[in-house]
């Protein structure tokens, strides 16, 4: 492979704090055993910081990156669940996932209605470490589509719809008939003059005791859609009112295109049953706009141990990618034709991610079991499948995310190492640089148990020469690091207006778009930092009203966007408790 340059180690990596230690980590806890999240808190002012030293976190001293550091101690003290052998998959025994546990309500243990003003201190921070996922074995996959309708902390080595009114008309309800009513929390109550207002609320369906996804959140001009159990709904942006009927499917939606098309519309996939052979297999196009299905399919199985029981949907530009943890196969997604498969390749390479956008990209595990063990990154032709170039990592190192596709920036971690590494490639698949900051970073990272989420990470964000990343909040304000991707170091740094996190949120006409979390008596906030010269101190963009506060604060698993002048937010998680109306999406401006 192509080495980057050689580099000493200059900093280190945040992986998931554990919320129960004052700057610690812990162990990684599996979501099916451990002990479950405790019950939030009523809010409560700000706490006298903990006495004496805190407990050694991620940051601590650990390996370097991937091009041959020596090994150093770990964030992984104390064994947890994941360092326990694991059955054997395609890939050997690899590092997955060491999610803490969930963090929405209807996880194992909590409690109904849970939630806080401020549930953001102390929550954990990137969802990311090195675990043991049980991979399935080999195989290739057919899929069928039918028409209708150094002791130092690691761096890895070189290596035009008018905006809303401030008017203080009741919040409509979220009953999902969008008639307006009565607010019966009184978001907007005590609004202060220059605050945003609550625009729309709206609640959850009802989803089982066991609980239920609600992936995926797209915006357009015109209308907010949302994937809610089986349903999708959509609301105009303005008001809340639907725009168009709910779609019902017939079993629980199951996957889904985190991104839209040019043309706003998008692939969902649902179950094909209700029983515990069921499989994620049906897919079906769906127009934003209008609510129309388009055509459907359904993802046939493949080899042994390759089952649709999960799989990824992602797109780049009319390219629709269907992945499962060996192989993918991609369609134009606009006529549901099949175009190409990805299958194994090479040294026993099994394609099992994809990360879409303006590039398609692919994680492949090769070697498995071998002196020659490592994940492969390639571009692909998203129209052909042809490589356009591929790039291997050395042994021991997973490609888990991707923090950025254009530019490619991907974080990847050595379980038996207890190391991260953060890389920028470039056009032709070459080590650009990596990143050398000391630093404790918190990005928002959702989890998953068989595949890798390339693309299921918040609070990041990327301009062709610039990297935006969170640092970790220890009790208070963290900071928004801007990283030049030529050098892999520092170029500036700016910490949070707020005693409360600074997730970024996008690049907008030279200015960093970030959101800052509320706290105990004020509304979140979004703001904007200017991205070359001058001050670098935030400017707030539209501030949300304090009557808000314990709602936007309780969403524990969540998706958050801005666009034209909006912030919204919806839960990602139904509890399906019965005991109250679950909320499912907040819209804010002015």
């Amino acid at each position: 492979m192509t080495q980057p340059p050689s580099q000493p180690p200059q900093g280190g990596f945040g992986a998931p704090q554990d919320p129960r230690q004052a700057g610690g980590f812990g162990p990684p806890q599996d979501p099916q055993q451990g002990t479950p999240p405790p019950p939030a808190q009523p809010p409560q002012p700000p706490a006298q910081p903990p006495q004496g030293p805190p407990q050694p976190g991620y940051g601590s001293p650990q390996t370097p990156g991937p091009y041959g550091q020596p090994p150093q101690p770990g964030p992984y003290g104390t064994p947890g669940p994941y360092a326990q052998p694991q059955p054997p998959g395609p890939y050997g025994q690899q590092p997955g996932y060491g999610y803490p546990q969930p963090q929405y309500p209807g996880a194992p243990g909590t409690p109904p209605g849970s939630g806080s003003r401020n549930p953001f201190r102390g929550r954990p921070a990137l969802a990311v470490g090195a675990a043991v996922a049980a991979l399935l074995l080999i195989g290739g996959a057919v899929y069928a589509v039918t028409s209708g309708g150094d002791d130092k902390k690691p761096v890895a080595e070189q290596s035009d719809d008018p905006r809303p009114s401030a008017s203080d008309a009741p919040v409509n309800p979220g009953d999902g008939s969008g008639d307006g009513g009565a607010d019966p929390d009184n978001l907007n109550e005590g609004r202060k003059a220059g605050e945003a207002r609550v625009l729309w609320y709206k609640e959850a369906p009802d989803a089982p005791g066991s609980g239920a996804d609600a992936p995926g959140m797209w915006i357009t001009d015109k209308t907010a859609v949302k994937a809610a159990y089986k349903e999708l709904v959509a609301y105009d942006v303005g008001d809340g009112n639907p725009t168009w009927d709910p779609i019902t499917f017939p079993q629980e939606i199951c996957a889904a295109t985190p991104q839209k098309t040019a043309d706003d519309k998008i692939v969902v996939a649902y179950m094909s049953g209700s029983s515990d052979r069921a499989e994620c297999n049906q897919l079906q196009l769906v127009d934003l706009a209008t609510g129309e299905k388009g055509w459907t399919g359904e993802v046939e199985d493949g080899a042994l141990f390759d089952s649709t029981l999960s799989i990824e949907l992602t797109l780049a530009g009319n390219t629709l990618m269907v992945g499962r943890s060996q192989s993918g196969t991609a369609y134009d997604v606009t006529t549901g034709k099949k175009l190409f498969d990805k299958k194994k390749y090479g040294d026993a390479c099994f394609p099992s991610a994809f990360a879409g956008g303006s590039r398609l990209i692919s994680v492949a595990s090769c070697g498995a079991a071998t002196d020659n063990e490592h994940d492969e990154i390639q571009e692909l032709d998203p129209r052909t499948g042809k490589v356009k170039w591929t790039q291997a990592f050395d042994k021991g190192w997973r490609v888990m995310r991707t923090y950025s596709v254009d530019p490619l920036v991907v974080y990847s971690t050595n379980e038996d190492k207890d190391a991260w590494n953060i890389s920028a490639l470039d056009a032709k698949g070459g080590f650009r640089s990596q990143v050398k900051v000391d630093e404790s970073f918190a990005p928002e990272c959702g989890w998953a148990v068989l595949q890798r989420d390339l693309t299921g990470c918040e609070g990041v964000a990327a301009d062709a020469n610039t990297l935006y990343l969170p640092t970790e909040a220890t009790g208070g304000a963290n900071e928004v690091v801007a990283i030049d991707l030529a050098t892999g170091k520092e170029k500036w740094r700016v910490k949070s207006p707020a005693e409360e996190s600074m997730l970024p949120l996008q690049v907008e006409g030279g200015k960093l778009i970030a959101y800052v979390q509320p706290s105990y008596d004020a509304g979140g906030r979004i703001v904007t930092v200017p991205t070359t010269g001058g001050s670098h101190r935030p400017t707030t963009l539209l501030q949300n009203p304090a009557g808000a506060g314990e709602v936007e604060g309780s969403f524990y698993s969540r998706d958050i966007a801005w666009a034209d002048g909006r912030f919204y937010i919806s839960t990602t998680r139904l509890s399906g408790q019965d005991e109250a109306k679950e909320k499912l999406m907040l819209a804010y401006g002015k």
